[in-house]
């Protein structure tokens, strides 16, 4: 940080954070200050500092008697791992981190600049929301913002991270982010506060129970990371910001070729039961096909039943989805297909390849499920993977029935190259589920020698292996120790893939 000798008390002060009593409250809530929380972010001695020295102008209780500089964030630019980078961080020792006229226009310049040079902007988040004094100038200010991050969206990357209360109209800006990272215990985010909710629905709830991190984390998908302290969620955004281009035009970081092609994983085949039904841990698949085992995994609690991940094969970035035969067996429902629909979605405004790993036994059927809108929720993953211009990889492991099928980037919504392994059975559904289906009539359930000798006698008719291959809707049948290798050829057989769509303004995805 730069020094500032000729500047007076007031501004040092403010350099420092907020009053002593503030400091104090924010250190027993186990959380650092602002400055502090940049310091763990950047590269040492990489931050410069914007607009140090506005105020807000308003008038108001509480407002008169104070203007500290900063106003409650700071703003400026610094690098991770020498790469750009711009952000905010809301101070909650001054003024509670609550937007005002002042604040909110620190945070539009901030990312006005982010979008002007192309740069990833990162936004902490600890704010009381709107301040009150100041009335629709802060909500004018929220509104701003906004604007701004659906006009960014796309063409750079918005990651927030929320180590405080972010409530009311202040939740729809990590909303609007493209990864929202929350720590547990401290990190709140709703649009109604507890006492809100008590006045109007008579339902006593605590902060951590409406908008915790474990909350969002788990159920409600507003959480792409969450985190136990902030040390590691900032270190966690270090290691996301090393995986993404600065911006649309620009291709991901790439690391050293690690003879990806050449790499058999006999391991696969283990990991993997021939048994159509058995289970396993598709991340234990995806951490024998990319590079060192490591990948980033969004949504990890929520969704459960899918796996979305950014990862390297041979240096190159790549997002992978993958069915989880854990979790309801890898069955898609309405929150997995959303979850993989945005992420297929951001992997390919960003120009990342996507590796579609295809184990999936149809959708999750149920009333629930029909009327939460599964038709809808499948129909946005379908819509992402058509929508989809990236190079794309398709991976047949075991079964792929139905729908599911189709949605999870089929030949038939346009990927470049399918590849299944020889436990593939791509079918409209299973053989016993077909017998029933075929010789309803019969009742084959009620002599089960009958319905079992049926049953294999579908199967080796339409589930072997070739059945899709020979119809030229498998590329090639592979032995599952060359998966890596051959997703890293593919990825080289697909460098510089080009797709030209229609004009329009945009489609119109079933939201």
């Amino acid at each position: 940080m730069r020094e500032l000798t000729a500047e007076n008390a007031e501004l040092k002060r403010a350099i420092v954070a907020g009053d002593r009593a503030a400091v104090r409250r924010q250190r027993d809530l186990g959380k650092h200050l602002a400055r502090e929380r940049l310091a763990m972010l950047l590269d040492e001695d990489s931050f410069t500092e914007l607009e140090i020295h506005r105020r807000h102008q308003s008038q108001g209780p509480k407002l008169d008697e104070r203007r500290p500089f900063t106003d409650g964030v700071i703003i400026g630019s610094g690098t991770i791992e020498g790469r750009r980078v711009f952000v905010y961080a809301q101070d909650f020792t001054v003024f509670g981190g609550s937007l005002g006229a002042a604040h909110a226009a620190k945070i539009q310049k901030v990312l006005d600049l982010a979008t002007k040079t192309g740069s990833p902007i990162i936004g902490l988040v600890d704010s009381g929301g709107a301040r009150i004094q100041e009335g629709v100038q802060a909500l004018d200010g929220y509104g701003g913002i906004f604007r701004r991050q659906v006009a960014a969206s796309g063409m750079i990357p918005q990651i927030s991270v929320v180590l405080g209360p972010s409530a009311g109209g202040a939740a729809y800006s990590p909303a609007l982010a493209d990864f929202t990272f929350m720590v547990r215990d401290t990190a709140r985010l709703y649009l109604t506060g507890p006492d809100v909710v008590e006045a109007v629905s008579g339902e006593r709830v605590s902060h951590e129970e409406l908008g915790g991190a474990t909350v969002h984390g788990e159920r409600s998908g507003v959480a792409t990371v969450v985190h136990a302290d902030e040390g590691d969620c900032l270190a966690d955004v270090r290691y996301l910001v090393s995986l993404l281009p600065s911006n649309n035009m620009e291709p991901a970081p790439v690391t050293a070729v690690r003879g990806a092609s050449r790499d058999m994983r006999p391991r696969l085949a283990e990991i993997v039961p021939a048994e159509p039904n058995r289970p396993y841990d598709m991340k234990a698949v995806i951490g024998e096909l990319v590079d060192d085992g490591e990948f980033f995994e969004v949504h990890e609690d929520w969704a459960r039943n899918v796996v979305c991940a950014l990862a390297r094969v041979d240096g190159e970035v790549v997002g992978v989805v993958g069915n989880q035969p854990m979790v309801l067996a890898g069955v898609l429902d309405r929150r997995a297909a959303q979850k993989a629909a945005r992420f297929v979605r951001f992997c390919d405004a960003f120009g990342i390849p996507l590796v579609t790993l295809v184990d999936v036994p149809g959708f999750l059927p149920g009333t629930e499920q029909e009327h939460e809108g599964v038709i809808r929720h499948g129909a946005q993953l379908l819509y992402a993977y058509c929508e989809a211009t990236v190079p794309r990889i398709q991976v047949v492991l075991r079964k792929a029935y139905g729908g599911a099928y189709i949605v999870m980037d089929s030949r038939s919504v346009g990927s470049d190259l399918s590849l299944a392994w020889p436990t593939n059975q791509i079918a409209v559904m299973g053989a016993e589920a077909a017998v029933n289906v075929l010789y309803a009539k019969e009742k084959p359930a009620g002599d089960p020698d009958r319905a079992r000798l049926l049953a294999e006698d579908y199967a080796e008719r339409f589930l072997h292996s070739r059945y899709a291959a020979e119809r030229g809707l498998v590329d090639d049948i592979i032995d599952p120790a060359t998966t890596r290798a051959s997703i890293a050829r593919g990825l080289v057989m697909l460098r510089g893939k080009r797709e030209p769509r229609p004009r329009r303004k945009h489609g119109n995805i079933p939201l």
